[in-house]
């Protein structure tokens, strides 16, 4: 038995599971909510430049989920590591839960180079695939290019900042990614309007921005301040493959998105016909608002991951349905609130990309029916998130793949059938379907993995 058990319990062992869950919850949320700035205030400038606004936003949404792809290994990396630290710390397992963080920050420090490197040879080629026509090119291929430059800050901070918040410093988390993204609003329009480089303004001010969250985020977990903090040495190839093994649910539920949304940009193209780079315009639109609903969705039922695997390297079944079920509650009025503005006042917020009417229109269509059963969305979060926590990663990687097959099919089904803009309906029905198949898998599985939680 490890000497580490003689520390003084946390207040995940002590404190009530509600107040607990709101703690982690709220700021998490907060943070998920502004971090989505950085790509929605970028697209919200970049389709207010004269003249070029619509052009160069269909550019950057072409981007968008390839800058998306890129941050997911952030998510495999910190996201597999965090529960698997919470559940060593849960057990007193101090230097085994120091091990981790060691192994998790030379590893994605690593993928991040690896990545940048791959894209950059790739880049070109990519675009094209990817939905970029000959007249949006330019403006995709300015901002990828200047983005990747920050590739390794943009890894780093969102990573490493999951190992912040496990811990129990949900503020601190947030603190960081609200001043990167304070910098990104003020630097948006200095490089894209004051300095005239528009697109790749708008690129540079993001990387400038990642630095920022970075330094913030690296300069706490070398600190005194953290239970846990980041040392060198103790480099185990076992606990990478096992961070791996716990992050490929959350790493194929971002990975996926963006490779769905690539797919959906293709589609678009082939199907829209004269109207193909209107539709992209509109879908990079649809996409900045769904991701006000799921980053911050994402936020409460991640952010409170770390009650789940703490708990359950603890040995406390109770505590983790008590916090499932408050987690749930909080996600469905989440998403019950962003249902009424999707369908009140869309346009609200569609106007703040552009003003044409034509666009305007298609766009709030669009959005009505792409977030009809955004509500039950939050159980297929929560249920997903709350396996990943524990470590039983094969549960939830088989319920986030079920969902992203349920979409694709539908992506590829209904514009064959009905013409580009039915591409729009996949989402309400795979957010249905994937629902009621997460209630039934938790419902008859979780007895069994709650009474059998010292398999780690």
């Amino acid at each position: 038995m490890s000497d580490d058990r003689s520390l003084e319990r946390s207040p995940l062992d002590t404190d009530r599971i509600r107040e607990l869950v709101w703690r982690l919850a709220f700021p998490s949320m907060l943070a998920q909510f502004v971090n989505v700035l950085y790509s929605i205030v970028d697209r919200m400038y970049i389709g207010n430049i004269p003249d070029i606004g619509p052009a160069a936003l269909a550019g950057a949404g072409v981007c968008g989920p390839i800058v998306t792809l890129i941050s997911s290994f952030a998510s495999w990396v910190g996201v597999g590591g965090a529960p698997l630290m919470s559940i060593r710390m849960g057990q007193k397992h101090m230097r085994a839960a120091s091990r981790i963080v060691a192994n998790c920050f030379v590893l994605l420090t690593g993928m991040a180079v690896l990545i940048m490197a791959v894209t950059f040879l790739l880049k070109d080629r990519l675009l094209v695939w990817f939905g970029a026509s000959p007249a949006i090119f330019p403006y995709a291929d300015a901002y990828l290019t200047w983005y990747l430059l920050g590739t390794v800050f943009a890894l780093l901070a969102t990573g490493m900042n999951q190992f912040i918040i496990c811990q129990g410093f949900a503020k601190t988390g947030m603190l960081s990614v609200v001043l990167g993204a304070v910098c990104n609003i003020a630097l948006d329009p200095v490089f894209i309007f004051v300095l005239d480089m528009g697109v790749k303004g708008a690129a540079i001010a993001t990387v400038l921005s990642q630095m920022v969250s970075c330094a913030c985020v690296l300069g706490f977990l070398f600190s005194k301040r953290p239970t846990v903090r980041i040392t060198f040495g103790s480099y185990r190839r076992r606990v990478m493959e096992q961070v791996l093994a716990v992050g490929l649910s959350p790493f194929l539920i971002i990975a996926t998105d963006s490779i769905l949304i690539i797919v959906m940009n293709m589609v678009i193209q082939r199907y829209g016909g004269s109207q193909g780079d209107m539709l992209l315009t509109c879908n990079t639109i649809v996409q900045s608002f769904m991701l006000i609903i799921t980053m911050p969705l994402g936020g409460i039922t991640g952010g409170t991951q770390t009650i789940m695997g703490y708990n359950y390297g603890a040995g406390r079944p109770d505590r983790i349905r008590r916090a499932e079920k408050h987690v749930v509650l909080l996600g469905l009025a989440f998403t019950s609130l962003m249902f009424l503005i999707a369908h009140m006042v869309p346009e609200v917020f569609v106007q703040i990309f552009t003003r044409e009417p034509e666009y305007v229109e298609t766009t709030v269509r669009s959005i009505r029916v792409y977030t009809m059963c955004i509500i039950p969305l939050a159980v297929q979060y929560t249920v997903v998130d709350g396996f990943t926590g524990m470590g039983i990663a094969k549960v939830a990687v088989s319920l986030s793949l079920f969902r992203k097959l349920l979409y694709f099919l539908g992506m590829l089904v209904f514009p064959a059938l009905f013409g580009a803009a039915a591409v729009f309906y996949a989402e309400p029905v795979s957010d249905l379907i994937a629902c009621m198949s997460s209630s039934i898998t938790f419902l008859t599985l979780s007895g069994k993995i709650l009474g059998d939680n010292r398999r780690l």
